[in-house]
Order: C-alpha cells, then sequence, then structure tokens
C-alpha cells in the first residue's frame, strides 16, 4: 500500500500577541487549519524578544496583537513593530471595544481592528487581506 505525503505551502507566518492563552489556542488553530504557521507570545515583551531571535523578522508576514497586557502594552508594541518592522502588517484584537482608540491604531498604521470574540470568517478575511497586501507591496 503506497501512501502519498501531501505538503501544503504556508500561506505565511503570523505573530500572535495576547495574554490569554486560551484567545492564543483559539486564534492559533483556527489559523492552522488555514495553512497559516503560527508563533505565539504572551506579551509584548516576548513579542519583541521573539523578533529579535533566530529569523522572525524575516519569516513574520503578519502579527495580530492585543491591547491591554502586561507589561508592554499593545501600543507600545505596535509602536515599537511599526519603528523596526515597518513592512509587516499589524491587526489588532481586543475585548475593549473603543471607537478613538481604533481610529488612533488605524492612524498608526494598524491593518484592521477587531473585537474579541472575533468570529471565525471576519478573523480569516483580515488575515488573508493583511497578508495578500504585504505581498503585493514586497514585489512593487
Amino acid at each position: 500500500m503506497a501512501f502519498a505525503l501531501q505538503l501544503h505551502e504556508s500561506k505565511g507566518q503570523v505573530l500572535i500577541i495576547d495574554d490569554d492563552a486560551r484567545v492564543r489556542t483559539v486564534l492559533h488553530h483556527r489559523l492552522e487549519r488555514e495553512g497559516y504557521e503560527v508563533v505565539e507570545a504572551e506579551n509584548g515583551d516576548q513579542a519583541i524578544d521573539i523578533m529579535k531571535h533566530g529569523d522572525h523578522a524575516l519569516t513574520i508576514d503578519l502579527i495580530l496583537c492585543d491591547i491591554r497586557m502586561p507589561g508592554s502594552s499593545g501600543i507600545e508594541v505596535i509602536q515599537h513593530f511599526n519603528a523596526q518592522f515597518p513592512s509587516i502588517p499589524i491587526i489588532v484584537l481586543t475585548g475593549y471595544p473603543d471607537m478613538d482608540l481604533a481610529i488612533t491604531l488605524l492612524k498608526l498604521g494598524v491593518s484592521d481592528y477587531l473585537v474579541k470574540p472575533v468570529e471565525r470568517d471576519a478573523l480569516v478575511a483580515a488575515v488573508n487581506k493583511a497578508v495578500s497586501e504585504r505581498e503585493v507591496f514586497a514585489h512593487i
């Protein structure tokens, strides 16, 4: 009996930054099912360390970032990543919707602003859009 090995090409690599392990797990599984590779960080400081080591700065295609976390706030982390890695799109995930904050974040260059619990289709659509737009700009 022959077995066929199917290798699926990754759609990209996503860094999830959220202090809630359950949220990270749910997002991780949703995105893996869609063909993404996932790296997790439980806070902004850990995410910054992840990006400093190995080749993550070259392989991460998208950052999903919570806003309210212990240590560095999501806004500080977003500002850091925008300064250090301006070509990597960032999508904000928050459990505390705030229209003024959303506007501020969008002005900072955030790709999208999603409210938890985010519906699977909305998450996938936002991630696919941000990654595909990054790929388009990378080839210009």
